[in-house]
């Protein structure tokens, strides 16, 4: 079944396409990872289809609705989008952002409800913000900071997450961090989950689907363990790289070539990576 769905798409900015005659289906209830080079576009289309952005040629569907022809507050019930570099005016708590997230579901009859404080509770409490939601957002480390905004995008209790690099500023930890919790919400409430992320090997592992963006269009999608091969890679990124199965998920994982210090020879190498 289909979640989101791009047809013909084609944005630019001035006169000059970024994406173009781009066609794709999200699934629903699963994982959905954009990848490519800087600047190939993921993060406009990820945009687009979230109507940030409104296309020049072609048309987005959510549950087969055009996009376009729907009250933003409708959509805003279904779907809320983290976008990179996010910004709060000065002095808003951490507790005042994510209440934000309930907005779309106010109305002059419907006014603040013991669900909307259940759901900002356990956002706060899901991304680790509890003991911090009094604190100014501008106050924050800057992975502090993106874990409030995850924390808000959670509050809005949509069906689909849009997420544009949702591990930035983040450190190792964090990182797997807010994915397991991205990846509980796919598995536990069948949420469509659909971000950008720079990991390669981040993205295979969490990801069911795999979309890679090249060339202002789709060079491949599918399953990660279908499409990720050193080919693949090669074109999108111009990187040379091996791709080898992940000791632990089984997943793929890319080594990419390089400079860098060698310790044995590949015996020993392949005997500690498995070992």
């Amino acid at each position: 079944m289909v979640r989101l769905q791009a047809a013909d798409l084609t944005f630019g900015y001035d006169a000059e396409p970024i994406i173009e005659n781009l066609n794709l289906e999200i699934p629903k209830g699963e994982i959905t990872v954009f990848i490519g080079a800087n600047g190939c576009g993921k993060s406009t289309l990820l945009r687009t289809l979230a109507r940030l952005l409104k296309p020049d040629k072609g048309t987005v569907f959510l549950d087969s609705e055009k996009i376009a022809s729907l009250p933003t507050k409708e959509i805003s019930k279904k779907m809320s989008i983290l976008p990179q570099g996010a910004s709060t005016p000065e002095g808003l708590t951490v507790d005042q952002l994510v209440r934000q997230g309930r907005y779309p579901h106010q109305s002059w009859l419907k006014q603040w409800s013991s669900e909307d404080e259940r759901m900002v509770q356990d956002a706060l409490k899901s991304t680790n913000m509890t003991h911090l939601s009094e604190r100014s957002v501008d106050s924050l480390s800057g992975g502090q900071r993106q874990r409030a905004w995850i924390a808000m995008t959670l509050a809005q209790g949509t069906e689909t997450l849009l997420l544009d690099e949702p591990t930035t500023y983040l450190d190792m930890a964090h990182q797997i961090e807010v994915l397991d919790l991205l990846f509980d919400l796919n598995e536990k409430e069948q949420r469509t989950i659909v971000m950008v992320l720079h990991d390669i090997n981040l993205a295979c592992r969490y990801a069911h689907y795999i979309v890679a963006v090249q060339k202002k269009t789709i060079y491949a999608h599918g399953r990660p363990e279908d499409i990720i091969t050193a080919d693949t890679l090669k074109a999108v990124f111009q990187m040379e790289c091996q791709i080898m199965r992940d000791p632990i998920f089984g997943t793929p994982l890319c080594i990419p070539f390089g400079k860098g210090r060698k310790i044995g020879n590949r015996e020993d190498q392949m005997e500690r990576l498995f070992s």
